[in-house]
C-alpha cells in the first residue's frame, strides 16, 4: 500500500484476560445462542436464515439509535444487547449453513482495526482525528484497489442507508477526497443556488396551487430534479456544519409533533379553523416553550 502507513510494522494488544468479566458474560450469551439454534431449541430462532433476520437486524439498530438519542442508559443497555443477539445469531446461522463463523467474523473485523490503525498498533503519526479519517480512507482505498474492487473514494457507501445518512457519508468521503468549498460560506451559497433553481422551475400555477398542481410530466421531472438537489445541499452544509442531518430532522419533527399536539390541545382538537387562527394558536405554543 502507499503512504507512511505501508512500512509501518504493525502489532496486535495482548488479548483480555481470561478473568475479564466481559469474557464469562460473553461465552455465557454465545452459549445461549447455541443452545437456541440446536435441534431441540427454539423453533423461531432454528427457522431463521441470514435473509430473514436482515429486517430484525435493520430493527434493532435504530431502536438501538433511539434509545442513545433519548439519553436513557437502561434502554441503551437492553437495545444494545439485542443488536448483539442478532449479530450473533447471523454468524451461528452461517455456520450452521457452512459459510462461515463468529471466529472468522472476529480474526477479519480485528485485522481491519489493526491494519486501519497504524498510528495505534504501529509507529504511524496522527495528530487529529481529521488526518486520522483521511488515513482510514486512504488505507481502504488501497485495499480496494489490491483487491480489484471498487476503489472510487465514494466507494463503500450501502445504497439502502437512509437518504439522509448516506447524503451525509457522501458529503465526508467527497470532502475528505478533496472535492470541498473552501468554508461553510460556499456550501451555504450551494443551498441557495439550488433554492433559486427549485423556484425557477416552479410555474406560477405551481405556485398558486392549494395542494398537488396538476403540471406535465416534464414540469414535474424538473420540480423533483430541483427539489432533490435542495434536499442534498441542506443535507451537506448539515455535513459541513458537523452535524448529523439524520439526527437533526428527527429532533425538529418531534418538535412538531410535540406542537402540533399542543395546539390540537388548545383548539379542543377542532383544526376546520382559518389558517390565521390556526397560525396564531401554533406560535402560542412555541412562546410558551420560552
Amino acid at each position: 500500500m502507499d503512504g507512511d502507513f505501508a512500512e509501518t510494522e504493525l502489532r496486535p494488544p495482548a488479548p483480555v484476560g481470561a478473568d475479564d468479566p466481559r469474557v464469562e458474560a460473553f461465552r455465557l450469551l454465545l452459549g445461549i445462542v447455541d443452545r437456541l439454534r440446536e435441534p431441540d431449541g427454539c423453533p423461531w430462532d432454528r427457522e431463521q436464515t441470514l435473509e430473514s433476520m436482515t429486517p430484525h437486524l435493520v430493527e434493532e439498530a435504530h431502536e438501538l439509535a433511539e434509545a442513545i438519542e433519548a439519553d436513557q442508559d437502561e434502554s441503551i443497555t437492553g437495545e444494545a444487547g439485542d443488536l448483539l443477539l442478532n449479530v450473533l445469531l447471523v454468524a451461528r446461522i452461517a455456520q450452521d449453513d457452512e459459510r462461515f463463523d463468529l471466529t472468522r467474523v472476529c480474526e477479519a473485523i480485528c485485522a481491519k482495526l489493526i491494519r486501519r490503525h497504524p498510528h495505534v498498533f504501529g509507529d504511524a503519526q496522527a495528530e487529529d482525528s481529521a488526518q486520522v479519517l483521511d488515513r482510514w480512507e486512504q488505507i481502504k482505498k488501497a485495499e480496494r484497489t489490491e483487491a480489484d474492487e471498487d476503489s472510487s473514494a465514494l466507494a463503500g457507501i450501502p445504497r439502502g442507508m437512509p437518504a439522509l445518512l448516506r447524503a451525509m457519508r457522501v458529503s465526508g468521503k467527497a470532502v475528505t477526497a478533496g472535492f470541498r468549498w473552501s468554508d461553510v460560506a460556499g456550501s451555504l451559497d450551494k443551498l441557495r443556488e439550488e433554492m433559486g433553481e427549485l423556484e425557477a422551475a416552479l410555474p406560477p400555477e405551481a405556485l398558486a396551487s392549494l395542494g398537488s398542481p396538476d403540471l406535465d410530466s416534464g414540469d414535474w421531472k424538473a420540480i423533483d430534479h430541483e427539489l432533490g438537489d435542495v434536499l442534498m445541499a441542506a443535507a451537506f452544509l448539515s455535513s459541513y456544519l458537523g452535524r448529523d442531518p439524520e439526527t437533526l430532522l428527527k429532533r425538529a419533527l418531534i418538535r412538531f409533533e410535540k406542537r402540533f399536539r399542543a395546539m390540537e390541545s388548545d383548539l379542543d382538537g377542532d383544526l376546520q379553523r382559518g389558517l390565521d387562527e390556526l397560525v396564531v394558536a401554533w406560535n402560542q405554543v412555541k412562546q410558551r416553550e420560552g
